[in-house]
């Protein structure tokens, strides 16, 4: 079966933020498939609602031949087992997992949209992603990602989390 890399973001706000990214790196593991990828961790500000906690934002890969529509609700069944209740946009939470990209195809459904919209005026998205694959060429805007990164106008604080201080 033809295998695509998937890019997963995560990002966490509340609670134990680094413990909810190494479960949901785990959780990916155990159900879809070995991730093949993984930035940095960094710590971000809030985009959307500014008042709410700073989060940790991480991007993995996972090579799989599942579909889109099944990846989804694999993901939310992740966030649900985890604790995610979702109230409204922008709101603060323990854990959020959203596909970014599903190798080079475009996928646009009333329930998904793939690339994930919006990547290219989030620097919490780009930075991670530029870290492990600056050259990808993102299949709706026809540019590569260090080239978004470097012409992106979002100011906001993405700045490399040390995990070794932590705890």
């Amino acid at each position: 079966m033809f295998m695509n890399e998937v890019f997963f973001l995560f990002g966490s706000n509340l609670g134990d933020r680094l413990n909810y990214l190494s479960t949901a790196s785990n959780l990916i593991e155990q159900k879809i498939g070995k991730i093949f990828r993984k930035s940095s961790v960094y710590e971000t500000d809030p985009y959307g609602n500014t008042e709410q906690p700073a989060f940790l934002n991480q991007v993995v890969s996972v090579l799989s031949n599942q579909s889109p529509k099944d990846l989804l609700g694999i993901i939310m069944n992740i966030e649900k087992s985890m604790g995610r209740i979702r109230k409204e946009k922008w709101e603060e939470r323990n854990i959020d997992i959203d596909i970014l990209f599903y190798g080079d195809q475009i996928i646009k459904e009333s329930y998904l949209l793939i690339p994930h919209p919006g990547i290219e005026f989030r620097r919490f998205t780009l930075v991670p992603l530029n870290e492990i694959i600056p050259f990808f060429n993102h299949p709706s805007i026809d540019k590569q990602l260090n080239e978004l990164l470097n012409n992106n106008d979002d100011i906001l604080n993405v700045i490399l989390y040390n995990v070794s201080n932590y705890r």
